[in-house]
């Protein structure tokens, strides 16, 4: 594999102290110890992976996932668990600017339909995922920024057709959200979850469908063959008229290789802290269980569980080693400290990081790989792929089977970022651009 970190990342490290993993019992998954025929191979055992390989198997396709470790290693099994509207980093204006109005909307429907997609499969699949929090809450980090709050609130009315709630600074602390907030802006679409719940149970309903899961199968080589494609794994190989790409942020650059420089895997941290008495809840003034994150371009995010265990996160660097991790997480304490002073003396047992996938064009992407007939690709989700990566991997499901329609914004192919395999460069700019914006 051609992958842009070192080896350290997509090892056992980064997620050594994952808390997802304490909290529920991974199914043992074979690997692939034999050749295979099947209609769709797919490659990536994440939220798009096991969405895609559901809808086709409960379709009646014959369909096998194959990942490289075991099914919710990577981004899925180890996020904030936000399922929630989002998969662009690009705004409305610049929505419409590239795109216009029609599409923009068409956008933030899928947004929309991706969250209750996820809330559909729960309910459905009888998942249970301690879900909880009604929408999301942003939170003003500078005094300037709820002026932006009250335009986007007209915005969310205008385009998503839901009322949003506005928090007065004062009034923080009385709706359970003591910081050092200026105010809040409540969109009532989403709520949180445990993805390692959500993404086991898809797992299992998927494997009760009729699909094949396959554990430390990594895909050396993708080729064509007769009738469709040749993937070999494990000595062996699965053969398939149509592929799957859903690697996201641990992709390769040579699977296939017109992902090379089309895709940047990007860091983002968590800490869980002890479970936390009312009194330490009272002491910060902090009993909302709303996920939460504030207006910063480098965002933190953060929620009260159901346990009364909190998490928070932020986007992390662009090293990857176990000193990098040190730091990383170190970074994470003193910005928790800092934004929760009365709980500095609370323990962080968990703390672990994971990539986000971002693309150059800022926005998803589903469709065709280019001069590979039967290949499909779906990818970049920008930190949002609970909700938007188990859409994308219905709509690649319903691409193999020659109908949906995808919206046009995630249509648009991939553009490529400089530098190559080196690409990591272009963060340091990038974080230092974001950083200032942040003061």
């Amino acid at each position: 594999m051609k992958r842009i970190y070192p080896t350290h990342t997509y090892g056992a490290g980064p997620r050594h102290s994952c808390w997802w993993d304490e909290t529920c019992a991974a199914p043992e998954w074979p690997s692939i110890d034999e050749n295979k025929q099947v209609d769709v191979a797919i490659i990536g055992a994440g939220f798009t992976g096991l969405s895609a390989a559901l809808h086709l198997a409960e379709a009646g396709v014959s369909v096998a996932v194959m990942d490289a470790q075991h099914p919710g290693w990577g981004a899925s099994g180890r996020n904030g668990g936000f399922c929630c509207l989002g998969g662009s980093k690009l705004s409305h204006k610049e929505l419409v600017s590239r795109f216009g109005t029609e599409h923009a909307r068409e956008f933030h429907q899928a947004e929309m339909d991706s969250v209750q997609l996820v809330a559909g499969l729960l309910d459905r699949l009888g998942i249970d995922a301690d879900t909880h929090s009604h929408g999301e809450t942003l939170l003003a980090h500078r005094a300037k920024d709820m002026h932006d709050l009250q335009k986007q609130a007209q915005f969310i009315r205008d385009e998503y057709k839901v009322e949003p709630t506005l928090i007065e600074k004062t009034k923080l602390r009385q709706s359970g959200m003591g910081g050092p907030f200026f105010g809040a802006l409540t969109n009532p679409v989403g709520f949180a979850l445990n993805p390692l719940k959500y993404l086991t149970g898809l797992a299992k309903a998927a494997a009760q469908a009729g699909a094949q899961i396959y554990a430390n199968s990594p895909v050396a080589k993708l080729q064509p063959s007769s009738g469709g494609w040749c993937l070999n794994i494990n000595g062996h190989e699965i053969r398939a008229e149509n592929v799957l790409i859903a690697t996201n942020g641990y992709s390769s650059d040579d699977l296939p290789d017109w992902l090379a420089s089309r895709y940047l895997p990007t860091q983002s941290n968590v800490i869980v802290t002890r479970p936390l008495s009312d009194e330490e809840l009272n002491n910060q003034g902090w009993t909302s269980h709303q996920m939460c994150y504030d207006t910063r371009n480098l965002l933190h995010y953060f929620r009260l569980m159901p346990d009364r265990r909190f998490l928070f996160g932020m986007r992390g660097g662009f090293q990857s080693s176990p000193s990098a991790d040190r730091r990383s997480a170190q970074r994470n304490r003193r910005d928790f400290e800092t934004m929760f002073p009365a709980w500095a003396h609370v323990e962080t047992p968990n703390s672990w990081s994971g990539m986000v996938c971002v693309s150059r064009n800022l926005t998803p992407y589903i469709g065709p790989v280019p001069n590979m007939p039967g290949v499909f690709a779906g990818l970049a989700f920008h930190g949002n792929g609970v909700a938007m990566g188990s859409y994308t991997g219905k709509m690649l499901a319903e691409l193999v089977q020659g109908h949906g329609v995808v919206p046009h914004v995630m249509q648009k192919p991939m553009a490529t970022f400089p530098f190559g395999r080196a690409r990591r460069a272009v963060m340091l700019p990038m974080y230092a651009t974001y950083t200032l914006a942040d003061l």
